[in-house]
C-alpha cells in the first residue's frame, strides 16, 4: 500500500481508519518530552488509542541520535512489540525521522503512522519516506528510505507552536513556492506580513495543502532521490552546514531557519551562475533577513562550513552538489561550484 497523505478534518475518525488498514496487534505511541505535554493530551483519550503505549524521548535534534533509538527500541521490546505491531510518531521532524526509522528496523520493519505537530515536518519531514539520525556530528547521517503507511496533517496542532517554530516550517513551504511558480512564491511572501497567522488557520491549511503537493509530486517522479528530487535541496547544501556547525558550536539553530539562511546563500550562488531574477533574488532575501534574522559567522569559519559541506549526501565526485534555479520554477540540478565563488556567496550572506 502507498502512503496515504491525509488533510484531517476529524483526527480521530481519520486515525481510527488509519489504524484499521494497519497491521496493530499492539499500538505504541512515540512522542518527546514537549509532544507528550502539549499534544497527546490532545489524541489521548481516542477510543483508538485505549490500549496504545507511550514511548518518550528527548526533545530537540541533539537527541536525534543513536542514544535514542536505541530507548525506542528497547522499550518496544520491553513492552513486547512483534512484527504486527504498529508505531504512531507525534511530534516534529526530529520524532517522525527517528520513529520512522526505528520502526523501519525493528523486527526487520514494522508498519508505522506520522501525524507530525509542527509545520516543518508537516511540510517537509513526514512526507517523502526518508528517515533516519544524526550521527558523528553530521546530519541524517544514518538512516533509510521507508515510507509510512499514512500520514495526517492536523493543523490544530500548530496552535501549540511559537511563532519561531511556525517559521522553521515556513522556510520549507517558501522553498517549495521558489521550485514551483510565481503565484505559489509571491503569496507565501504576503501570507506572512500579517502577524495573526493563529486567526489564519484555514488559509494556513490551504498553503500547506498545496506545498505538500509540491513535494508529493517530485518524491512520485523520483522516489529514490536519482534526478529532480533534488529540486527538493535547494538551500540544503548550505543550509545543513549552517545547522551542523549550530550544533557544534552549543548554539543550535532550527531546521528551518538553517534551510532560510542556505535559501539567501544558494540564490546568490544561483544569481551569478544561472542567471536568477535580480528582483526576486531582493524580495526574498529581504523576506528572510526581516522574519529570521542571521547566523552569525565570520570568514574565520568559512573552512568549516565548507568542510561541512563537503559532507554533504548529495555530492559527487568530490564536488559540493547544489540544486540552483534560473528563476522561480526553473530547476538546475547538480551544480558546482568554485570555492572561490561558495565564499563569495558566503560573503553576501554576511554582509548583504
Amino acid at each position: 500500500m502507498e502512503q496515504r497523505i491525509i488533510i484531517s478534518r476529524n483526527i480521530n475518525e481519520e486515525l481510527a481508519t488509519a489504524i484499521s488498514e494497519c497491521e496493530h496487534d499492539k499500538i505504541f505511541v512515540l512522542t518527546d518530552e514537549n509532544t507528550e505535554r502539549l499534544c497527546w493530551p490532545l489524541i489521548k483519550d481516542f477510543f483508538c488509542l485505549r490500549k496504545a503505549s507511550l514511548i518518550v524521548i528527548k526533545a530537540g535534534d541533539t537527541h536525534k541520535n543513536l542514544e535514542s533509538i536505541s530507548h525506542v527500541w528497547s522499550e518496544l521490546q520491553r513492552m513486547g512489540a512483534t512484527r504486527h505491531s504498529c508505531l504512531i510518531n507525534l511530534g516534529g521532524g526530529m520524532v517522525t525521522d527517528l520513529g520512522g526509522f526505528a520502526a523501519s528496523a525493528f523486527k526487520r520493519g514494522i508498519d508505522f503512522i506520522n501525524i507530525p505537530t509542527t509545520l516543518l515536518s508537516m511540510v517537509d519531514a513526514s512526507v517523502g519516506g526518508k528517515t533516519g539520525i544524526n550521527f558523528g556530528g553530521l546530519k541524517n547521517e544514518i538512516g533509510v528510505f521507508n515510507e509510512s503507511k499514512f500520514v495526517i496533517l492536523a493543523t490544530q496542532f500548530l496552535r501549540t507552536l511559537d511563532r519561531e517554530n511556525i517559521l522553521s516550517g515556513y522556510a520549507e513551504m517558501l522553498k517549495h513556492g521558489l521550485i514551483s511558480d510565481e503565484k505559489m512564491w509571491a503569496e507565501l511572501l504576503r501570507f506572512m506580513e500579517d502577524d495573526n497567522w493563529t486567526d489564519r488557520l484555514s488559509e494556513l491549511s490551504r498553503l500547506l495543502a498545496d506545498s505538500v503537493k509540491v513535494k508529493e509530486r517530485i518524491v512520485e517522479e523520483d522516489p529514490r532521490e536519482r534526478g529532480i528530487r533534488k529540486a527538493l535541496n535547494v538551500g540544503h547544501t548550505v543550509g545543513h552546514a549552517f545547522e551542523s556547525f549550530s550544533m557544534n558550536s552549543q548554539s543550535p539553530i532550527l531546521h528551518g531557519y538553517a534551510v532560510a539562511y542556505g535559501i539567501i546563500t544558494e540564490l546568490y550562488l544561483s544569481v551569478i551562475k544561472c542567471g536568477f531574477p535580480q528582483d526576486k533574488f531582493r524580495q526574498t532575501v529581504s523576506f528572510i533577513r526581516k522574519h529570521y534574522g542571521q547566523l552569525p559567522i565570520t570568514c574565520d569559519d568559512y573552512p568549516t562550513l565548507l568542510e561541512l559541506m563537503t559532507h554533504d549526501k548529495k555530492n559527487t565526485s568530490g564536488k559540493i552538489n547544489f540544486t540552483l534555479l534560473g528563476g522561480i520554477g526553473d530547476i538546475r540540478i547538480n551544480q558546482t561550484a568554485t570555492e572561490e565563488e561558495i565564499k563569495e556567496a558566503l560573503d553576501f550572506y554576511r554582509e548583504g
